[in-house]
């Protein structure tokens, strides 16, 4: 795509963007990703005050929250592929196990509260090769899933979230995922969204993306409608040893590091309509033996009728490890008035970072379709098809289809 192409795509995404409609109230101007621990607990309040819940469990919980400021949920996932074109395995499936809460100790219940926020995980596969690893194995250069792995028990946060200046200013401090807050928009969710991350942060071009990480994230707002962003984290962070963070920060110190400025019609909308840039740059890991990097990604989002949400994301990066050097990713999401049931379609251009895969084709092309249907307020099913065009590590192959199936059940 030309350079000129890509202006005339973003003046189309201003446009829209200065024109659309204020969204609905309810809709809290949070920085954090739709996978944060706030986030889920706010879904799961919404789906036990809409379904037939235990009353006796719905109690507990309640007076958890009521006694001592103790949210709690928790959820099952699993998800299968099926390759029609592969050198290698065409099948994968996996589980997820995860438990989340927020408990506040400080200023209950104000804009200025403070929160131990924390989420444990097992991810299991149930096949040889892991979702994870399963993008490799049909020559592909990505993740076709970025989330279902094989690691077993898992901490993927654990930290401390300060509120401040009645909400406008907070503060994570402790074992951090980077994407919860780096280059965050609606459909960025590999648990209910999009599976492949070139639709997820950083379009595939950020290297690292470390999470059970020890680090720092501060964001605020700087007047009503911009918003600004930064966070270090320990670039070698293990999820399934976070303590060991301590050693590998403060003795190696190999971090990476991001800073965002973004752009919304409102606080209420930040989610909705939304221009962000963001800048990140990782250390060189020595254990590891990956070099050192950065890059910039940008994402431009915007809601039609309150229930389209279209989307114009990219990014570029030198080195850092990252899979691609440059991509770019147009699509939309449709929401059904009165449900959860989304339908979303994205398109993707990608050029595979060279330095660290050089025997990759030059230009690699990723469709990815799905709907996440709600038969039930407790239980999601979302089928999915991409249509991967070109894989890059594949040099017999010139096109695969990848069909998925994934489920999520809040507990």
């Amino acid at each position: 795509m030309r350079c000129k192409e890509v202006f005339a795509c973003l003046l189309l995404f201003l446009g829209l963007f200065t024109q659309a409609e204020a969204t609905p109230a309810g809709r809290n101007g949070h920085f954090n990703s739709p996978d944060s621990v706030g986030q889920l607990l706010k879904k799961q309040r919404q789906q036990e005050n809409a379904r037939d819940f235990p009353h006796s469990i719905k109690e507990w919980k309640s007076q958890l929250q009521n006694d001592y400021g103790l949210s709690l949920a928790g959820d099952y996932n699993s998800i299968f592929f099926h390759a029609s074109e592969s050198p290698q395995e065409n099948e994968t499936g996996s589980g997820v196990f995860r438990i989340y809460g927020a408990w506040e100790l400080l200023g209950r219940g104000t804009a200025n509260s403070g929160s131990v926020i924390f989420k444990v995980e097992h991810r299991h596969s149930y096949t040889d090769i892991a979702p994870t690893d399963f993008g490799f194995e049909v020559g592909y250069l990505g993740l076709v899933q970025s989330t279902f792995s094989d690691q077993g028990l898992r901490t993927t946060n654990l930290y401390w979230k300060q509120k401040a200046a009645d909400g406008k200013f907070v503060t994570f401090a402790g074992f951090l995922d980077v994407t919860d807050y780096v280059d965050v928009y609606l459909l960025a969710s590999p648990w209910e969204s999009f599976n492949n991350l070139v639709f997820a942060t950083g379009s595939a071009t950020i290297a690292g993306l470390p999470d059970g990480a020890l680090g720092v994230m501060t964001a605020t707002w700087l007047t009503e409608r911009l918003y600004l962003v930064a966070g270090i984290a320990d670039a070698n962070a293990s999820p399934t040893d976070v303590f060991r963070g301590f050693k590998t920060l403060f003795n190696d110190f190999e971090t990476f590091k991001s800073l965002e400025l973004g752009l919304t019609t409102a606080r209420e909308s930040v989610f909705f309509n939304n221009i962000h840039a963001t800048l990140w740059q990782i250390d060189a890991r020595t254990k590891a033996g990956t070099p050192r990097g950065w890059g910039a990604s940008f994402s431009a989002t915007t809601t039609l009728q309150d229930q389209w949400l279209a989307f114009l994301r990219g990014g570029w990066s030198d080195e850092g490890d990252s899979l691609l050097s440059r991509s770019l990713s147009i699509g939309a999401g449709y929401q059904e008035h009165q449900g959860s049931s989304v339908f979303g379609m994205g398109l993707n251009w990608g050029k595979p970072n060279h330095r660290g895969y050089p025997d990759a084709k030059e230009n690699q092309y990723t469709a990815e379709l799905f709907y996440r249907w709600q038969p039930l307020p407790y239980l999601q099913i979302t089928p999915s098809l991409q249509f991967i065009v070109n894989p890059a590590l594949a040099p017999d192959t010139d096109s695969t289809l990848v069909f998925g199936i994934r489920m999520h059940m809040s507990l």
